[in-house]
C-alpha cells in the first residue's frame, strides 16, 4: 500500500527584496469642525445709524456712469453689464454726441453702434439690444423713456437691475438695484442674510428706512467699490467699522 501520510507543508520565507506588508491602522472617524454661523443682521437702530453715517459722509451720492438724459442713462446702464463704468464711459464719450436719442441711435444703426462699443464685452449682443429697445421707444412711447419699472423690464437687454437703476436715478423711484458690490456689503455687515441678488433687493426694500431709500443704492455700491472690497476690505477706512459684524476685518497696514 502506498504511504498515505502527508508530507509536512512547507512555508516559503519571503525574499529579501520583497517589502513586508504594512499594517494599516483603521481610519479614525472624521473630526467634525464646529459650524460657523453667519452673524445675525443688525437691528433697526443700528441700520439707521449706518445710513446716517453714509449720508453724513456723502449727502448727495451719484453714480459714475456718464449720461445726459433718461435715454442715455438707459443705454449706459444696459452697456454696463459685465463691464466697468470706466470702460462704458470711454465708449459713450464718442457715442452720445452723435446718438443721444432713440431716433439718432436708429439712424446710426446697429453696425455704427457696434463700432462705438466694440471695446465692451458682448458688444454684438448689446448693440442688437440697444437698437431693439430704441425702436420700441420710438414706436410705442414717442421716443421717451417710460417711468415704469414693469415696462422697462420687458425691453431687450434690460433686466431687473437695469430697470431699477433707471427709474431710481431718472425718476426718483426709491428702488434698490443690487449688483455684486451691494450683495457683498449687505451680507458682510450684515443688513440682511441672503443667497441671491433678488433676495437681497427684496430684503433691503422691505427694511430700508424711508429717509434713506432713494440713495441707498449709491451708498452701498460706492462703499463696496472703494472700501468694502471683495478680496481685501479696507476696514480701517470704514465709517461703520464699529457697527459692522463681519468677523474677518482687515487690520490697518
Amino acid at each position: 500500500m502506498p504511504d498515505l501520510k502527508r508530507s509536512p507543508r512547507r512555508i516559503s520565507k519571503p525574499k529579501a527584496s520583497e517589502p513586508k506588508a504594512k499594517l494599516v491602522a483603521p481610519l479614525k472617524a472624521a473630526v467634525k469642525m464646529p459650524r460657523v454661523r453667519a452673524p445675525k443682521p443688525v437691528d433697526r437702530a443700528t441700520m439707521v445709524e449706518i445710513f446716517r453715517r453714509f449720508h453724513e459722509a456723502m449727502p448727495e451720492p451719484t453714480g459714475e456712469l456718464e449720461y445726459s438724459n433718461p435715454y442715455t442713462l438707459l443705454v449706459a446702464v444696459a452697456l454696463s453689464a459685465q463691464a466697468t463704468d470706466v470702460g462704458v464711459n470711454k465708449a459713450t464719450r464718442n457715442l452720445f454726441p452723435v446718438a443721444d436719442t432713440p431716433e439718432k441711435m436708429l439712424a446710426l444703426g446697429e453696425e455704427g453702434l457696434r463700432q462705438n462699443i466694440k471695446t465692451l464685452n458682448f458688444f454684438n449682443t448689446k448693440a442688437r439690444n440697444v437698437i431693439a429697445f430704441s425702436r420700441r421707444l420710438v414706436e410705442e412711447f414717442n421716443g421717451a423713456v417710460p417711468n415704469s419699472f414693469e415696462i422697462l423690464e420687458t425691453f431687450p437687454g434690460v433686466g431687473r437691475k437695469t430697470a431699477s437703476v433707471v427709474v431710481n436715478i431718472a425718476f426718483g423711484d426709491p428702488r434698490i438695484a443690487v449688483d455684486t458690490h451691494i450683495f457683498r456689503v449687505t451680507n458682510r455687515i450684515p443688513l440682511a442674510v441672503t443667497k441671491t441678488p433678488l433676495d437681497t433687493q427684496v430684503a433691503l426694500e422691505a427694511i430700508m428706512p424711508d429717509e434713506y431709500r432713494l440713495h441707498a443704492h449709491h451708498w452701498l455700491i460706492l462703499h463696496g467699490r472703494y472700501v468694502c472690497k471683495a478680496r481685501k476690505p479696507e476696514c480701517w477706512r470704514c465709517p461703520i467699522i464699529d457697527l459692522c459684524r463681519y468677523p474677518d476685518k482687515t487690520p490697518a497696514p
